[in-house]
């Protein structure tokens, strides 16, 4: 069975171009964690992620509960958000915008338009991901090694506790309007209205780099209007 058919209508897994790459996918599969309803999420030197189109609309604060039981480990290289090289993280939950491409440098929006020539997606011009990294410190804030396309804010580092249900609540508007700032409008910096729509969210973990293996859990990810 699918894991789209397993963990409910509306989700499905996307990988990288199937032209580009054998990379195993990360599996994600319908389960519980102490009582709790969730998404378990299993990287074994795999990439790919679990994404709903079903939740776009206007930035407002994202809500989840998530917990690590193995943190990422085992691999050929130690986990770095900020290299090529160890660019994985255990746990993620990403916001897409639909950020205006005339708002990027010129350099990353032709580079953007030939992912997407490539791509069987249609990838955003920016994605904010909130991160669970278990060989970082928490509150780190930066954009991907790979592409200024993607940037991050870590929530949870490695001290943080596992095999335990952590709540995340955040202001995606207030969050997407800091890490973008370069590429706003004075106006949108201030005013939500303003910003670019969402257009859709997802799960993620990868260990293709470092060839690690990570579990986790993810459960709960809704909009709180």
């Amino acid at each position: 069975m699918g894991p789209d058919r397993q963990i409910g209508p509306g989700w499905r897994v996307v990988g990288f171009p199937k032209s580009h790459t054998d990379l195993p996918l990360t599996r994600y599969e319908a389960g519980t964690a102490d009582g709790v309803p969730a998404v378990q999420v299993l990287t074994d030197a795999s990439y790919g992620m679990l994404v709903h189109d079903q939740l776009p609309g206007m930035p407002g604060r994202l809500q989840w509960r998530w917990r690590l039981d193995q943190p990422l480990a085992g691999g050929r290289r130690t986990p770095d958000l900020s290299s090529k090289e160890g660019d994985d993280a255990a746990l993620k939950v990403c916001v897409m915008f639909d950020h205006a491409i005339d708002r990027i440098p010129f350099w990353e929006r032709t580079v953007l338009r030939v992912a997407r020539a490539v791509s069987a997606e249609a990838l955003p011009a920016a994605t904010l991901c909130y991160v669970w990294d278990s060989a970082g410190p928490v509150s780190r804030e930066g954009s991907n090694p790979y592409t200024r396309r993607v940037r991050y804010i870590v929530l949870q580092g490695r001290d943080a506790p596992l095999t335990r249900w952590i709540t995340e609540n955040r202001d995606v508007a207030a969050d997407f309007a800091r890490l973008f700032a370069d590429e706003l409008p004075d106006a949108a910096r201030t005013s939500p209205e303003k910003l670019p729509k969402v257009r859709t969210v997802l799960i993620g973990a990868d260990s293709d780099n470092t060839g690690g293996r990570s579990a986790g859990w993810v459960a709960d990810v809704q909009w709180q209007r």
